[in-house]
């Protein structure tokens, strides 16, 4: 049932309008060539087991915290968790490696972008119900909330569970297809085979290159990991020059791990 998930996925992405910005207003002095802006790729979708011991470890202050809901308190009976990321086009991340605030492109990625993914979602939500399970999405649901920056569902953990990806020094998750994107899933009671995840530890794919250090224009990220409040804080700047859309990305683009996992370094040994 995966593939043909994953393959009604990808139809979805290739059919659907939202995908596209086809007039992109001109919010910055570099012109946006060529239109119309594509904002995705085709996603990467993967399967997490509901009852898979990590959604406990989730729960610890360390990682997320109590708050954090656990696949069987979204959805009772919960047996899978689909997780999906979407990688940004190389026309929305080539933009964002240049100096300076966020491109155009990247913003536009951020706000249309989120219509998207949230579109996205329904859909596999949907999909999922008419093929006679139960599902539910959090991301949209409205028992979703954030307190003290932390969130009651994680996607970025999530993908991590699914085998999807690990965390990076940026703390972006590092998926076959690179950091540069979204995350997005939903939980049912249909049972669906869980990915084997080939990783053991949270970090062994980011390289501590620390070029993300450099690029990030708020100096959120040090050699022991990132300051989130530093980073909302300037993403909520973002605002008054780009209202109603935002972003920055600079830490996911111009880095190795922007579109793949990087290869390591000569001699490199992970220390976790």
């Amino acid at each position: 049932m995966l593939m043909d998930l994953q393959g009604k996925a990808e139809a979805f992405h290739a059919s659907s309008g939202k995908n596209l910005v086809e007039n992109p207003e001109a919010l910055s002095s570099v012109p946006i060539s060529p239109a119309p802006l594509k904002i995705y790729d085709p996603p990467l979708l993967a399967v997490a087991d509901a009852l898979d011991p990590l959604w406990a470890r989730l729960k610890e202050a360390e990682v997320i915290g109590a708050g954090h809901r656990s696949p069987g308190e979204w959805l009772p009976g919960a047996r899978s968790v689909v997780s999906y990321f979407l990688p940004y086009s190389a026309q929305v991340r080539r933009a964002n490696r240049r100096k300076g605030g966020a491109a155009t492109e990247w913003i536009y990625g951020q706000w249309e972008g989120a219509k998207f993914n949230a579109a996205l979602v329904n859909f596999l939500l949907e999909t999922l119900v008419a093929a006679g399970a139960q599902a539910v999405a959090p991301m949209v649901d409205p028992r979703y909330k954030t307190v003290d920056l932390r969130c009651n569902w994680s996607e970025r953990h999530t993908a991590f569970i699914a085998g999807l990806g690990t965390f990076g020094l940026s703390h972006a998750l590092i998926t076959p297809l690179g950091a540069a994107g979204r995350f997005g899933s939903v939980i049912t009671d249909a049972h669906l085979e869980p990915a084997l995840r080939a990783y053991q530890e949270a970090n062994p794919s980011c390289r501590t290159c620390g070029i993300c250090i450099g690029r990030c224009p708020c100096q959120a990220i040090t050699p022991s990991g990132k300051n989130h409040q530093r980073c909302l804080e300037y993403e909520d700047a973002t605002l008054d020059l780009y209202a109603p859309r935002y972003g920055c990305g600079k830490c996911m683009t111009g880095v190795p791990c922007e579109g793949r996992i990087p290869r390591p370094r000569p001699g490199f040994v992970h220390e976790s």
